[in-house]
């Protein structure tokens, strides 16, 4: 793996912690895959990818409905626990144990949508602008992609971050914790994908605690993108 690109806490908590351990899909994901799937088509042509799946309850979700369904984490815990699961439900999804910031073992354009819930966070800034090159490798011609990184306006990023992007052993806010945690500025998002991306839609999304003195805001965008066509890298 890069050097600090992936950070091996989510495999410590997928295996002590359950509640990290979700069964219900994000509702801005089944709003994505139902929205933006291709209508033309059966469900069954279709092919999703999650980067970041952990233990796989929007990849549930994905498969129940039809989709072609796959996804990949860096926690063998959580990819562990996603196939077992999926076996019960009698539901067929491929699943890959790698690091999202490095070659992932699927083809080129290979996919009509992928998605990820803050995975983008969770790495460094040399991290995210390799994972957002594989997406676009691996997505078809005019292929959609929704992320969902946390805001640089969330109560948790109170001070400078590292010089890899990152800020760590975060005390304050809604992100407390020991992982390496990346917020994005709406201009960082715009660089993120200022090349062979078209942005669709760049929405903003706060939930603030107003019952807590220090009014905790927990802040992050949701982006979706296409990948333009005709473009090569």
């Amino acid at each position: 793996m890069a050097s600090g690109t992936f950070d091996p806490i989510w495999q410590q908590r997928y295996r002590e912690n359950p509640t990290y351990r979700s069964h219900y899909p994000w509702s801005a994901v089944v709003s994505f895959v139902l929205g933006h799937s291709p209508k033309a088509r059966a469900r069954s042509e279709i092919s999703i990818l999650e980067i970041g799946c952990g233990t796989g309850n929007n990849l549930w979700f994905v498969a129940r409905e039809g989709f072609q369904a796959a996804g990949v984490d860096g926690s063998a815990t959580a990819i562990e626990h996603a196939r077992e699961w999926f076996a019960r439900e009698c539901l067929d999804v491929r699943l890959e144990v790698a690091d999202f910031t490095t070659a992932l073992p699927f083809a080129d354009a290979s996919f009509d949508l992928i998605f990820e819930r803050a995975a983008l966070s969770f790495t460094t800034r040399e991290g995210a602008s390799a994972c957002v090159a594989e997406v676009w490798r691996m997505l078809k011609s005019g292929g959609l992609f929704q992320c969902g990184p946390y805001s640089d306006r969330d109560s948790s990023f109170y001070r400078s971050p590292d010089e890899d992007g990152t800020v760590r052993d975060i005390a304050v806010g809604t992100i407390i914790g020991g992982s390496q945690t990346r917020f994005y500025s709406l201009q960082e998002i715009r660089d993120l994908f200022r090349d062979d991306w078209e942005l669709l839609s760049v929405k903003h999304v706060e939930e603030m605690e107003v019952l807590r003195p220090e009014r905790v805001c927990h802040s992050e965008w949701l982006v979706i993108a296409r990948k333009i066509q005709g473009h090569s890298r």
